[in-house]
């Protein structure tokens, strides 16, 4: 199954185990069970401390194995073949199950140990998901830190059956003790705040009692963290509050136009910048929505942040990079079937529809990009633009264009979506702009990709917005508010691309601090 480099490598991080682990697998005589018995038995090779064993239990799903310390209690299973995205998943597994020290704060390994009832996860992935490994990650390191915790993984592509019963239409998606829990990509911050009911209150409380900050920027994105960088180098006192580090970056998949970085992905480029902020002096306060901002009173006063949580933090100067969203279609029927045929990112959910027929909404890069990934794996792709032409680059235009199995309508206004009695969509109506004719597109999934939409509907009333919904900025990345200062695609600023939000974080940060220099504080 592994390539001898692969094993090389994974020789490697197998002498890293402390204990000796034990790979139960139930196996049948079917293709996929001999697949992974192939993977185990290449992996159980690699070290002494690994034994194999087969055992079918009543219930059990097969294929798949299970991971347990010798002698231990631990509840981790992969009902799947971890390779693609998930066989970091399947690394870490072992490593952890073996002793190695997971890469988690003292804080939340307490808080993992700590959890106060049992909890049974299931977690649906693709093993072309690029958002599932982190869900798999964060929900095996609680089933080995706590014996209350149970987790089994499955691949939906695997199991094709229980996904249709249990309409499973976006991966991942998470089920804890038989109901659902959540969907799309979550830290293991954000399943702990979510299973620990005491953990916003205990934040708040230590929020609260912060001082307040020179600096405080809001959102985790390619802007928000070059702001708290530059910020930072200052020396000045800075910290950085956001509800998802890395923002709309960590959907994003494929990333080459990132200037001397030939080619990276999302989920890498957030990582890399999470720790180059963590290496700087900055209050980092993950998994935390601002509701609310109130200006200072006068210049060089403090700026007042409300959070959810019920918390407050104060800062002279403020730097607002909450960035934006994926814009919806907002016709009917789009938020009753999201996650139920409606999807937004077609490279984690787009090997659940392998053979149906689906429609990508939007002629732009995106959507065309979309429509030609899809294209190799659904039945059909049918691609619809308001438009009376495509707005993608020629080059990708020529590329949809040659498909066999992709159909594109011009001057489509989506005006439905349409579900069975089975609770999953079925079909997509549009009119025809130059006719007024009204259609039925029948299928089984829709891919939205029609741009974006600015996160500022908690600055209603205190910021001037645009119609857009978008903060105006002078070129210095100054707000009309005093000590208000905004970066990134959250901004007037045209171009919504990463390098071009970093250099406005960059600037909007040494405008603060000039502001800072100039303007005295209020006795």
């Amino acid at each position: 199954m592994l390539d001898d480099t692969l094993k090389a490598q994974l020789k490697a991080y197998l002498e890293k185990l402390q204990y000796p682990i034990e790979l139960s697998a139930a196996l049948d005589d079917g293709a996929s069970s001999g697949e992974l018995r192939g993977l185990l038995s290449d992996i159980a090779s690699l070290s002494d401390k690994i034994t194999v064993t087969e055992q079918a239990g009543e219930g059990v799903r097969t294929p798949s194995f299970a991971i347990n310390r010798k002698g231990g209690d631990m509840s981790l299973r992969f009902a799947a073949i971890p390779l693609g995205h998930e066989f970091t998943s399947l690394v870490l597994a072992l490593l952890q199950a073996g002793g190695h020290p997971p890469r988690v704060s003292d804080e939340v390994i307490e808080q993992i140990k700590g959890l106060d009832g049992d909890f049974s996860f299931e977690v649906f992935m693709s093993l072309s998901c690029h958002n599932c490994p982190d869900v798999v990650q964060a929900l095996n390191l609680m089933a080995v830190l706590n014996p209350r915790v149970k987790v089994v993984t499955i691949d939906g592509a695997l199991f094709q059956k229980e996904v249709e019963e249990r309409q499973v239409m976006a991966v991942p998606m998470v089920f804890l003790n038989g109901e659902l829990f959540g969907s799309g990509r979550m830290t293991i911050e954000e399943i702990l705040a979510k299973v620990d009911t005491g953990a916003a209150k205990r934040d708040a409380e230590k929020i609260s009692a912060r001082a307040p900050f020179d600096v405080l920027v809001v959102g985790g994105g390619p802007a928000g963290s070059a702001a708290a960088i530059y910020a930072a180098r200052k020396g000045i006192r800075t910290g950085i509050v956001a509800e998802r580090f890395g923002g709309q970056l960590m959907d994003t998949l494929g990333i080459e136009n990132f200037i001397s970085v030939k080619e990276t992905e999302g989920p890498k480029l957030t990582a890399a910048l999470e720790e180059h902020v963590k290496t700087y002096d900055v209050d980092v306060m993950p998994l935390q929505r601002v509701e609310k901002l109130v200006p200072a009173e006068q210049p060089g006063g403090l700026v007042t942040l409300q959070l959810a949580n019920g918390a407050q933090l104060k800062s002279r100067a403020v730097i607002v990079a909450t960035g934006a969203r994926w814009r919806e279609m907002n016709v009917p029927g789009e938020r009753e079937y999201r996650n139920k045929g409606v999807a937004y990112c077609p490279h984690c959910d787009g090997p659940l529809f392998k053979g149906k027929r689906v429609a990508v909404i939007g002629g732009g890069n995106s959507g065309v990009e979309a429509a030609i990934d899809l294209a190799g794996i659904v039945g059909h792709v049918t691609l619809l633009e308001f438009d009376k032409q495509m707005r993608a680059d020629a080059v990708l235009q020529r590329k949809l264009l040659s498909l066999p199995n992709v159909k594109v309508i011009l001057e489509a206004q989506t005006t439905e979506v349409t579900g069975g009695a089975d609770g999953k969509v079925n079909a997509l109506k549009y009119t025809d702009r130059a006719s007024g004719e009204s259609h039925t597109v029948e299928l089984e999934g829709i891919f939205v990709q029609i741009g974006l939409v600015p996160n500022t509907e908690w600055l209603k009333g205190t910021l001037e917005l645009t119609r857009y919904g978008e903060i105006p900025v002078d070129a210095r990345g100054e707000t009309a508010t005093h000590g208000v200062f905004a970066a990134g695609d959250v901004t007037t600023v045209p171009y919504k691309q990463i390098i071009i939000a970093m250099g406005e974080g960059a600037k909007a940060a040494i405008s603060a601090f000039d502001y800072l220099i100039r303007t005295s504080a209020p006795d």
